[in-house]
């Protein structure tokens, strides 16, 4: 696979630059090769279409409303709700 290669220049934190320094050393491999890999991750993650997120169900124990609501409207529970807190 043919590519062509773009000459930059990168201003990096020391303790970071050192630590890949290291890696590399220790892989017998470059700076640059370490760089594009973590570059082509992160392009990878951010570029993986997220996953659908869904409500997770909520749920209380007992038996539900109490006979007093249990054929009120939303209206009436809501204002029950509220009620003595100004709205």
């Amino acid at each position: 696979m043919g590519r062509h290669i773009m000459k930059t220049t990168i201003e990096i934190a020391d303790d970071l630059f050192e630590s890949v320094q290291q890696v590399a050393r220790s892989e017998k491999t470059t700076f640059r090769s370490l760089t594009e890999q973590g570059l082509r991750i992160v392009l990878k993650e951010k570029q993986a279409k997220p996953t659908k997120w869904r409500w997770k169900p909520v749920t209380f124990k007992g038996d539900g409303l109490t006979d007093e609501f249990k054929d009120a409207s939303w209206e009436r529970i809501r204002h029950e709700i509220y009620k003595g807190h100004g709205a």
